[in-house]
């Protein structure tokens, strides 16, 4: 009887505490989905679980130690989720309310049909055709970040997106090539745009500054980033600041395709 009066005791206010947990939530598994925080974020799960358990079986001892490792555990969260806290305040801040499109475009669980219409075919094939030639390439795909504040520093353009476009920007003779391009919804958005360059040592020496950037504009925003290598044609794909496994391109065009959904 006392859980149906609980139930019953169930306000409209309760509903959207609920709904905004959820968000949250959601929110919280999608920034960490797929990178090594997941398995942080996990055994932080599984301590807050046991501390509970502790609790009501009243083992004082065990805890209080877990408590207080909770306690003081909020700012070792702060420097372990740094990029995942980033990307978050990222994610809310670009968050467009003026329009309606892109406020349902970040809350993709909520959309009825699928609006991610990017010719990922067209950038595959361009790659492939520039990796023969040994064309140097960057390519930036927008998912859910804003990424105008990058935008910015390059060459606005509302170009659709098409393989002889791609290639043509990135002709070493073309005025263009220089830099990264911004796709957002096949549309190319701005050209020679100057990305953050990640420092770190651990990145292989083999790599130039095209990787660098690829891998930093992917630390600092959820986008994707292809390169392709000047020296050796070699196509890569970034996401999270890591490198994305792939066999072959056709593989990687279906991994582009879910991640854009």
């Amino acid at each position: 009887m006392e859980i149906l009066d609980d139930i019953l005791k169930f306000s409209l206010i309760d509903v959207i505490d609920v709904i905004l947990v959820a968000l949250l939530l959601y929110y919280v598994y999608k920034l960490v989905k797929g990178t090594v925080a997941i398995n942080i974020f996990i055994g932080i799960v599984i301590i807050y679980i046991i501390w509970k358990v502790t609790q009501a079986l009243q083992m004082q001892m065990l805890s209080n130690i877990l408590g207080g490792f909770i306690s003081v555990g909020m700012f070792a969260l702060i420097v372990v989720f740094q990029q995942e806290i980033r990307k978050f305040l990222l994610m809310i801040g670009s968050t467009n309310f003026a329009s309606r499109r892109k406020f349902f475009s970040q809350l993709k669980f909520l959309k009825m049909e699928e609006n991610a219409t990017t010719n990922i075919d067209a950038i595959i094939a361009a790659c492939n055709k520039m990796s023969a030639s040994k064309t140097g390439a960057l390519i930036v795909l927008e998912r859910n970040n804003n990424l105008d504040f990058l935008a910015n520093t390059g060459d606005e353009m509302n170009i659709k997106v098409t393989q002889p476009i791609i290639e043509s920007i990135f002709f070493k003779n073309s005025p263009l090539h220089d830099g990264a391009i911004i796709i957002q919804d096949n549309i190319v958005k701005a050209t020679r745009v100057i990305l953050p360059v990640n420092n770190e040592k651990n990145i292989p020496q083999r790599f130039g500054l095209r990787h660098r950037a690829a891998v930093g504009v992917t630390e600092r925003t959820d986008a994707v980033a292809i390169a392709v290598s000047e020296e050796t044609g070699q196509i890569s794909c970034f996401r999270d600041g890591e490198f994305v496994p792939f066999s072959d391109t056709s593989e990687l065009a279906e991994i582009l395709k879910k991640d854009l959904v």
